[in-house]
């Protein structure tokens, strides 16, 4: 007779069943999750606090075969046998926590490197990718730009060729890693306008003429996320990676592997909100009984698993598909709106579960309240992502 005994309701309970899963991705999401308790979780707080954490962190991340997975052994990675399954455990696993202000510098790597490693010179894997994996130094994926946002298209940074140098002129925004970045890999506009005339540009921070500094307001990550400026900066041609006018291709495999980042850590982030609220539902008294025994109450964190749910039943086809060789940009856009959304519900619902406790300073669902907004923005906002589907469906 088959076990019905119900799940735990915690983190791992609220995670349902996948057929995609093996023993090989179990493995790696104990090994992230050692990492993540060992060197992260006892100083989340105070690097939380100081928007900040030691750079001492890419090089254990390194020793530990976090920072290098999926790269060529004999670039310091850890071999290329590894799925989109391995991205998304490491996103659930560093989002376990809300660990925004370290996350996107350490995964930084997956999105600015292997453009790198596929279209840059021997001297530059030297000289770059070696380095950035052993958490020797450090890059960034220098897209976003002021006036543009996520409309690729509208790109206005120029590199303009003279000799055997390009030109650099304008300025990026909301780039992760910005401030700490040796290297940047850097969307610019070398031909006319639209998506063919867009081509990626290696350019080092210390080349005269670049500027950056951090984005004030409101921060979710960490100091380390900032803006740059390019003034007439002299990048060797030598520095283009791939072909000239033909970056689009490129940046758009790159926001693939963005996406489904950005959707495992929120889902992530809602099933560690989701958990602490049962969690304090159960132990909570209120008229004469617990929290979790008042009718509305269940109804709410019922509600919150079945957007979940739901959310998850999408990931995992959506996963088998791309694996399988399948682009659906379109299912790719939607799911990230629904599990943002799904994420927002989730963190808002909780804290009204949790009530004055979510203002104590001593819990999670606090921390990602606060980080939950910046993923319905970032990597695509709600209104660019719909249009995107809108059009891939032949709207």
């Amino acid at each position: 007779m088959a076990d019905h005994t119900p799940p735990a309701l915690d983190f791992d309970g609220l995670r349902p069943p996948s057929p995609f899963l093996t023993e090989r991705h179990d493995g790696w999401r104990s090994q992230l999750r050692s990492f993540v308790d060992t060197h992260i979780a006892p100083n989340l707080a105070e690097w939380d606090a100081a928007s900040d954490f030691p750079d001492s962190l890419y090089l254990e991340a390194a020793k530990a075969g976090i920072l290098g997975m999926g790269f060529r052994e004999d670039l310091g990675g850890t071999g290329e046998d590894i799925d989109l399954w391995d991205r998304i455990i490491f996103a659930e696993e560093f989002f376990r926590l809300g660990s925004g202000v370290v996350f996107a510098d350490l995964a930084t790597p997956w999105i600015a490197l292997p453009p790198i490693i596929s279209g840059g010179t021997p001297e530059m894997l030297d000289r770059v990718a070696k380095p950035v994996l052993a958490g020797q130094k450090k890059i960034a994926f220098a897209v976003t730009e002021p006036g543009g946002g996520s409309d690729v298209s509208g790109f206005t940074t120029t590199a303009e060729r003279k000799g055997d140098v390009f030109v650099v002129n304008g300025g990026k925004t909301l780039i992760s890693g910005a401030m700490k970045a040796d290297y940047l890999l850097t969307a610019v506009r070398t031909g006319g306008p639209g998506m063919g005339g867009l081509s990626m540009l290696l350019i080092e921070t210390d080349r005269p003429g670049v500027t950056r500094g951090p984005v004030p307001g409101l921060q979710w990550y960490n100091r380390n996320n900032g803006w740059l400026g390019f003034e007439n900066v002299e990048v060797p041609v030598t520095n283009l990676i791939g072909v000239e006018n033909r970056g689009f291709a490129g940046l758009a495999g790159q926001f693939n592997i963005e996406r489904f980042s950005g959707i495992s850590a929120t889902l992530a982030m809602a099933r560690t909100c989701i958990a602490e609220a049962i969690a304090f539902a159960r132990e909570r008294q209120t008229f004469g009984k617990r929290l979790i025994d008042h009718q509305s109450m269940r109804h709410k964190i019922v509600e919150m698993i079945q957007r979940l749910k739901a959310a998850y039943a999408f990931l995992d086809i959506l996963v088998w598909r791309f694996q399988r060789g399948e682009t659906p940009v379109a299912d790719l856009a939607l799911l990230k709106v629904q599990a943002t959304t799904t994420l927002e519900h989730c963190a808002r619902e909780s804290l009204q579960v949790l009530g004055g406790r979510a203002y104590t300073g001593d819990n999670r669902v606090e921390r990602i309240y606060r980080e939950a907004r910046i993923f319905v923005i970032g990597g695509g906002s709600e209104e660019i992502l719909r249009d995107l589907a809108a059009k891939q469906m032949g709207f």
